[in-house]
């Protein structure tokens, strides 16, 4: 990871996100670094044994910082079509169902509706 290390974060300050404090900025990189490394399972605790810091900081991070989800797609999207030059996007929607309000990502959709 050292010799990555000024690689990851040119990269996560690209992706600011609208993260204009620079304590979320530094726990915004922490979590790419973390997504980045070796490992089979990425969720928080897991990657903050590799990382070696307290898993409450990811969570933190991953929870509770308000950043707009749009503008980091935005600076990835032009990040790759900068270094990667794609000849084409591809949208996978890999994601499941939602189950009840305690699920991620659940806005209150009414039954059928998402």
């Amino acid at each position: 990871m050292a010799v990555v290390a000024p690689r990851v974060e040119a990269f996560a300050a690209q992706m600011p996100g609208g993260l204009s404090r620079r304590d979320q900025r530094a726990k915004g990189e922490l979590y790419v670094r973390g997504l980045l490394l070796d490992g089979k399972r990425k969720s928080m605790q897991p990657m903050a044994q590799r990382l070696e810091v307290d898993h409450q900081q990811l969570q933190q991070f991953a929870s509770s910082s308000t950043w707009d989800y749009a503008d980091v797609r935005q600076c990835l999207a032009g990040w790759a079509q900068q270094f990667l030059a794609p000849r084409a996007f591809v949208l996978d929607d890999t994601g499941f169902p939602k189950d009840g309000q305690d699920s991620p990502g659940w806005r209150g959709c009414t039954a059928g509706a998402g």
